[in-house]
C-alpha cells in the first residue's frame, strides 16, 4: 500500500515551477495547461519515499505494470485535447488518476476508465482523499468506453493503442477530439482525431512517445 502525505510545502511548490519551466522550455505553450501542472501536488501521486522523483520530467512505476506518465506527455496530450470549462472528457487508463487531476483542474466532467480493479481500487480512494471527488471513476474494459455516459466532447487514451477503437469513435461528439499514442512497438505516433460533423474523421500526427500498451478486457483481479 501507497504511503501519503498530503502536504504541499513551499519546497513542493519551488520543485513545481521548475518543472514548469522544463516544460514550458520543451514546447508545451497553453497557460492553462501550464498552471494546472503547476498547481497540482505531483508528489501526492506517488509513495512519500519517491519525493525526488515527483519532480523530474520522467515517468515513473507505479505498480501493477503501469506508470506516471511524464509531466511533459501529460501537458502535450491535455492541449492537443485543447479542454474548455464544462466538457465531458472520457480517459481511458486511470493509473495514478494524475492526468484526470489535470483535466479537472481545467474544469472539464472527467469520466476515467481502468482496467486493473487493484489500481482502479487504490486510485478512487486516493482521488476522493486529495479532493478530487468531482472525478467519476469506472473498472472495465477501455476499448468498450463508457456508452451509458456517452458522447463526450473529448476522449483521452493513456496507453498505445495497436488500432482506434471503433466504440470510442462513436461516443466521440461531432467536433471532439481524440487524443491517442497509436502503435504496436515500444514506440507510439501521438495522433489526434478530429470528428467531422458528417461523422468522418481528421487525422494529424505528433511525434513518437512511449507508453504502456492498451489491453483488452478486464484484468485479473487478484493482480
Amino acid at each position: 500500500m501507497l504511503q501519503r502525505k498530503f502536504e504541499d510545502n513551499y519546497r513542493h511548490k519551488g520543485l513545481r515551477k521548475k518543472l514548469v519551466e522544463e516544460i514550458r522550455r520543451k514546447g508545451i505553450t497553453s497557460e492553462n495547461v501550464l498552471k494546472a501542472i503547476e498547481e497540482i501536488p505531483r508528489h501526492w501521486f506517488l509513495d512519500v519515499a519517491f519525493l525526488e522523483f515527483a519532480y523530474q520530467d520522467k515517468p515513473f512505476p507505479i505498480g501493477y505494470q503501469q506508470t506516471i506518465s511524464q509531466p511533459y506527455t501529460v501537458a502535450f496530450q491535455t492541449q492537443l485535447l485543447d479542454i474548455q470549462p464544462m466538457e465531458k472528457v472520457l480517459e481511458i487508463g486511470t493509473g495514478s488518476g494524475y492526468q484526470a487531476c489535470v483535466l479537472s483542474k481545467l474544469g472539464a466532467k472527467v469520466f476515467t476508465i481502468e482496467r486493473q480493479k487493484k489500481l482502479y481500487q487504490q486510485t478512487k480512494e486516493f482521488l476522493q482523499a486529495a479532493g478530487f471527488s468531482d472525478i467519476r471513476c469506472f473498472y472495465g474494459d477501455g476499448y468498450k468506453g463508457l456508452p451509458a455516459y456517452a458522447p463526450f466532447d473529448k476522449i483521452i487514451i493513456t496507453a498505445g493503442a495497436p488500432e482506434i477503437p471503433q466504440a470510442l469513435i462513436e461516443q466521440l461528439k461531432p467536433g471532439g477530439r481524440l487524443v491517442v499514442p497509436i502503435g504496436k512497438n515500444s514506440m507510439q505516433i501521438m495522433t489526434l482525431l478530429i470528428k467531422n460533423a458528417d461523422g468522418s474523421l481528421t487525422k494529424e500526427e505528433h511525434g513518437f512517445f512511449a507508453f504502456v500498451p492498451m489491453l483488452r478486457n478486464k484484468a485479473n483481479d487478484d493482480l
